[in-house]
């Protein structure tokens, strides 16, 4: 959008996790030189951002493999933030452990449980006790704290890096797609000019409470040849009769197509929402055509 502030070559950008998290690690990937700062969080990470401490917020919002998260679409209709970008990280779990170490002394493997989940295939391999921790990067903090050779860690190469430990084994994970998608934030709307190939728009939205309102909203994408990438719903303050829709679609509200679909979304909904325009990753084109 003309006249829209532009990202700033650095700055602070918050995430949610401890040091050497994967949200960490996609901060260092997608902003190289810029600071991060760890929030205990979501809710901290948007403050930070919402209060000027932070630049930016990275903050997960669904994985390939565990599905949504479901703390963003909680707290990020209320945020008085701006979504401007998009970043996927591909997430490679390391078998970590203290230096001198060998997997052949490993008992107990501590890590997230999302994680642990993606890593039966070693757990039985190799015989290990399972250990349920509060983050990846604080599994690791924990392993390199009682510095024995019995207890292993499943993190991040950045997290081994961070607190002085050693790569026992790469990419532990049972799937090899296994990716988190995170929405970037910001104080300020950053939008890409109109008729910009490749632009993400996200909408929050909720429709009437008559029949056949959904069907209308989403026919208004597919008459205006609008495509949609995700539609997710969940409940309102506990009422199996009030849902709300995110949408994510591609296009810029300014393109006449996308226009006209939010036009009919507006009419056909009790509130509407743009939460964000902005450029989509292009991990998007790569993985649309194998790459």
């Amino acid at each position: 959008m003309s006249g829209a502030p532009a990202i700033p070559p650095t700055g602070i950008i918050a995430f949610q996790g401890r040091p050497g998290a994967y949200s960490d690690l996609a901060c260092r990937q997608a902003f190289p030189g810029w600071i991060t700062l760890p929030c205990e969080t979501f809710a901290d990470a948007i403050a930070a951002v919402h209060d000027g401490r932070a630049d930016l917020g990275m903050l997960a919002c669904e994985n390939s493999l565990a599905g949504r998260v479901p703390d963003i679409h909680a707290l990020l209709p209320q945020a008085g933030l701006n979504i401007v970008g998009e970043h996927f990280q591909r997430v490679e779990h390391c078998l970590l452990g203290v230096p001198g170490s060998t997997i052949a002394q490993a008992r107990r493997v501590h890590t997230h449980p999302v994680a642990m989940g993606q890593i039966r295939g070693v757990i039985e391999t190799l015989n290990l006790t399972p250990v349920v921790e509060f983050d990846t990067a604080g599994a690791a903090e924990l392993v390199a704290r009682w510095n024995n050779p019995e207890d292993v860690a499943v993190a991040s190469a950045l997290a081994a890096e961070l607190n002085g430990l050693v790569v026992l084994r790469h990419n532990v994970e049972d799937a090899a797609h296994n990716t988190t998608r995170f929405y970037i934030t910001s104080r300020d709307a950053i939008r890409p000019p109109a008729g910009q190939k490749g632009t993400v728009t996200t909408v929050l939205f909720r429709v009437r409470n008559t029949a056949g309102a959904l069907y209308k909203v989403l026919g208004g994408f597919a008459t205006n040849g609008v495509n949609m990438t995700r539609l997710e719903s969940y409940m309102l303050d506990g009422s199996f009769a009030a849902t709300q829709f995110l949408l994510d679609v591609e296009g810029h509200p300014e393109d006449k197509p996308l226009g006209r679909a939010l036009a009919e979304l507006a009419f056909f909904s009790e509130t509407s929402a743009i939460l964000g325009v902005y450029p989509g990753s292009p991990f998007r084109e790569d993985a649309a055509s194998g790459r």
